[in-house]
């Protein structure tokens, strides 16, 4: 399928089924959801396929790692994106905690970093963000993401207006998602406080292709 022809496609069918038009990798055997819901959101990711087809989108590369695996109480990623001009100042550094809340439905929460520019490149070291703990982090009250498998895909988003905003006059923000095994779509708006969008992508979601790791 032509690629405009598959974005244009996207913005118009309901974000379950809107990844249809990717190839679909076949899902591990023998893993939990869990286990898989985190291979699939562990890699780096870009959205020039898309930005090379509509020129409203801008080329955006996206790093997500695991961080603090010694730690039981949830599994936790760092999340580093970035402008294809700009990779050595991300616009957005945060670290989700990822856990499942019962057999069908899993949440991640949302965090901030103070003064995250100094941990920008971190996702390329062993250890990234070795240094830092939980308790150093900010938790975005009502950005949490609540997902749900939906066959081969994981498909969820931010629950009413309570994540707040205030960029570009924003009262609050919501945040969309599809995660599959090759490709990720995130749509994120913000709101005025009359329900009018402000900010982020009008037509569709970002639409993100993992891709081999940059080298080091």
């Amino acid at each position: 399928m032509d690629i405009r022809k598959c974005i244009a496609l996207i913005s118009m069918i309901p974000i379950i089924i809107i990844l249809a038009c990717g190839t679909q990798k076949e899902a591990p055997k023998n893993i939990s959801d869990l286990e898989l819901l985190l291979s699939y959101m562990n890699g780096s990711f870009s959205s020039q396929e898309q930005a090379a087809a509509d020129s409203s989108y801008l080329d955006i590369r996206l790093e997500m790692v695991p961080i603090w695996k010694e730690r039981s109480d949830a599994h936790w990623l760092y999340v580093e994106q970035a402008t294809a001009a700009t990779l050595e100042t991300p616009y957005r550094q945060r670290v989700y905690r990822i856990s499942q809340l019962d057999d069908s439905t899993f949440e991640s929460a949302v965090y901030t970093i103070e003064e995250p520019l100094r941990f920008a490149g971190d996702w390329k070291k062993e250890l990234p963000l070795e240094h830092l703990t939980p308790d150093s982090l900010s938790l975005r009250e009502g950005c949490t993401i609540v997902l749900r498998k939906v066959e081969d895909k994981f498909v969820g988003s931010t629950v009413g207006t309570g994540c707040e905003s205030t960029l570009r006059g924003a009262a609050y923000a919501t945040s969309e998602v599809v995660i599959a095994s090759d490709h990720m779509r995130s749509w994120d708006r913000g709101f005025d406080a009359d329900g009018n969008q402000v900010w982020g992508a009008e037509t569709g979601g970002y639409v993100f292709r993992k891709i081999e790791k940059n080298p080091e």
